[in-house]
């Protein structure tokens, strides 16, 4: 098996395109209508939920992704990404297996991961 993708859900996917494309510098691979895939090693697709959508739609947004990308320095990018208006919900940690992470929200509020391995 082989990861493809993942999948983000957000509210605003002209705000996401902003976010994704100019402040994080993902490289766009391809833009639809409804949503939008990044290449990031595989395909970061970004898809817009309705503000008229179903509750359980609705609660795809805003939440813990679980998608870790990698930098080289986390400190560094943290501070670049924080002068471009990145909110972060805390400072870089530490972790017991060796690496760094700090956690980062997009406009719709998931909340994604810079890690440094």
């Amino acid at each position: 098996m082989q990861l493809v993708a993942i999948r983000i859900f957000v509210d605003d996917l002209t705000a996401a395109r902003r976010f994704y494309q100019e402040t994080l510098g993902l490289p766009l691979a391809w833009d639809e209508e409804d949503s939008l895939g990044f290449d990031v090693g595989g395909n970061l697709i970004v898809e817009s939920v309705p503000r008229s959508a179903k509750a359980e739609d609705r609660a795809l947004v805003g939440r813990f992704v679980g998608c870790s990308l990698e930098v080289n320095n986390v400190e560094k990018a943290c501070k670049a990404l924080s002068a471009k208006g990145v909110v972060f919900t805390g400072p870089p940690e530490r972790q017991p297996w060796g690496g760094t992470l700090a956690h980062f929200k997009d406009p719709s509020g998931n909340i994604l991961t810079l890690v440094q391995i």
